[in-house]
């Protein structure tokens, strides 16, 4: 890894899941990024997640955090989408 980068997990579920045809990304970004970027990359390979952006809650290493939360490397991040069912 370069020290001008972070790697990161994405994982993915419901309809980020259902774009994307697999459970979880590895991905990486500049030092410095924001969950907030990790939206933006996902929602620019597939624009028709940008419906789920406003209403997506973000979680890093297990806890639920904002979206501006800069990204640590090896963090393991989750998007989380309204699912509904039962």
């Amino acid at each position: 890894m370069s020290e001008s980068t972070v790697n990161v997990t994405v994982k993915l579920f419901a309809v980020y899941q259902e774009a994307y045809r697999v459970p979880e990304l590895k991905l990486q970004f500049p030092v410095g990024a924001t969950l907030v970027d990790v939206c933006d990359r996902l929602i620019a390979e597939h624009p028709n997640l940008e419906q789920w952006r406003k209403i997506t809650r973000f979680g890093i290493n297990l806890q639920f955090v904002k979206p501006g939360t800069v990204l640590q490397n090896e963090d393991e991040i989750v998007l989380i989408p309204p699912v509904s069912g039962g």
